[in-house]
């Protein structure tokens, strides 16, 4: 099927790209990758009268550390983020999570700020950022305003950005002592979204407690999901493979998983649990081999 009719703008500044927002409203929509907008427009679920494509703007793409956080231009792309040399150091659960992404193509096209501003329910993503407790930074014409993850997302494909901004930014933290992170993923072909995929940061003591632990999910609900049962459950706890297994159980708490084509409600909660503990144990054993160093 072919898309319906449209216009193509394509701002040179983003101060172009704002005024066009500004101008055209809910009439226009952002292409970045276009991942996510064309397969919509060819199936005619979003008849956009005008396109603004923002890939000729300068300075969308970058990954730097200021003061503590890792900021990530919205037009970085997937691969970037993987091959990243920071984030490996500082926060690898996000190039971990990125090498999940579709394919090659995929990753050398796609974009974290439009994987981000697209909200599928089953994006690997959102997992990563909402156990990193991130924010994103949206322009407008009348200035700027920062949003957690947690606020930004709220529901399929439904966010908290204006028809006038656009998504230009992702923070996350620069990780420090004794950290592990990981990311599992359930999916019937490698590529696939996520039938249920889960990211885990774990922070131990200089006790061998675990200072702190982050846990979130993706493909069980209408958006990431924290898992704040299984954090509260290990937190002051003794780092023990034993307490991992019996916390994990809680992942399940307050999830109510779709049932779809490719797994049943209760099928996902089951492997809701299953990859909590594989996440948690895997970033166990990272942050114990990162204290021993």
């Amino acid at each position: 099927m072919y898309p319906s009719g449209f216009k193509v703008f394509i701002p040179q500044t983003l101060e172009e790209a704002l005024e066009i927002l500004e101008k055209y409203g809910e009439e226009a929509k952002v292409l970045a990758g276009g991942h996510s907008l064309i397969p919509m427009m060819r199936l005619r679920l979003v008849k956009p009268t005008y396109i603004v494509y923002i890939g000729k703007i300068p300075g969308l793409s970058y990954i730097r550390e200021e003061g503590g956080v890792i900021r990530i231009g919205a037009m970085t792309t997937h691969n970037q983020i993987e091959e990243s040399e920071l984030l490996k150091a500082k926060n690898p659960l996000l190039s971990e999570t990125a090498s999940h992404i579709g394919d090659l193509q995929v990753r050398n096209m796609g974009t974290i700020g439009g994987s981000i501003a697209h909200a599928d329910p089953a994006a690997d993503y959102p997992a990563a950022l909402a156990a990193l407790d991130a924010e994103v930074v949206l322009r407008s014409k009348g200035g700027e305003r920062v949003v957690k993850i947690s606020d930004f997302i709220q529901g399929p494909y439904i966010t908290d950005i204006k028809p006038s901004e656009l998504l230009v930014e992702v923070r996350v933290p620069a990780l420090t002592g004794a950290f592990g992170t990981s990311y599992q993923k359930l999916y019937f072909r490698a590529g696939d979204f996520a039938i249920v995929g889960v990211a885990a940061l774990v922070e131990l003591g200089e006790d061998g407690t675990f200072k702190k632990v982050r846990v979130g999910l993706t493909g069980v609900g209408e958006g990431p999901v924290r898992a704040r049962g299984v954090e509260e459950e290990l937190e002051g706890r003794e780092a023990s493979e034993e307490a991992v297994a019996k916390a994990a159980e809680r992942a399940r708490e307050g999830l109510n998983p779709p049932s779809d084509i490719r797994a049943s409600s209760e099928y996902r909660l089951e492997m809701s649990v299953v990859l909590t503990r594989r996440a948690l144990l895997q970033a166990l054993a990272r942050a114990k081999e990162r204290q021993g160093k």
